[in-house]
């Protein structure tokens, strides 16, 4: 059973983490974020679950905006061969969230370290880096030192690569 938006914050308290969560209406997008956030300072995520052809899984959070070629990033990442999205029966089995609410914080529910993590070099340029936290209707805000933290604790030692264009 996944770990619950209630969870995760405890998890993250646990490690003397402190995050700031904004609570607002269900977003799907990039752009219904966007439009709704208000001024939450810091780097904003959108995140590729993305599978290779020999069922090696990924989650790749850049900042909202950045452009990646998915014909390439097989290369970037080192998948074997190129990549597709991931399905959502798997993407709740591995990280339990469902699509428009896909986050790093699902990284706490990866137990048995099925996903690699990476990282945009361009988003950790900002000081504080914004996720939804397991549910797509609030926004946490952490500190990268902290997301960096938080990953290690879960098993999970991010690619910080180059990924966007």
């Amino acid at each position: 059973m996944p770990r619950s938006p209630e969870e995760l914050l405890d998890f993250l308290a646990g490690l003397g983490i402190e995050v700031t969560t904004h609570r607002h209406p269900p977003l799907f997008t990039v752009e219904e974020s966007q439009g709704l956030r208000g001024e939450i300072p810091g780097g904003h995520t959108k995140n590729l679950f993305l599978k290779d052809k020999k069922d090696k899984y990924f989650l790749v959070t850049l900042e909202e905006d950045a452009q990646v070629d998915l014909k390439s990033i097989h290369h970037v990442i080192g998948a074997s061969g190129r990549v597709s999205f991931g399905k959502p029966d798997r993407l709740m089995a591995l990280l339990g969230v469902t699509p428009g609410a896909v986050t790093v914080f699902g990284m706490v529910n990866d137990s048995e370290r099925k996903v690699t993590v990476v990282l945009d070099e361009a988003l950790l340029e900002h000081e504080v880096v914004n996720a939804h936290p397991l549910h797509n209707e609030a926004t946490t805000s952490i500190r990268k030192a902290d997301l960096l933290r938080f990953l290690e604790a879960t098993g999970h030692r991010p690619l910080v690569l180059k990924v966007s264009q």
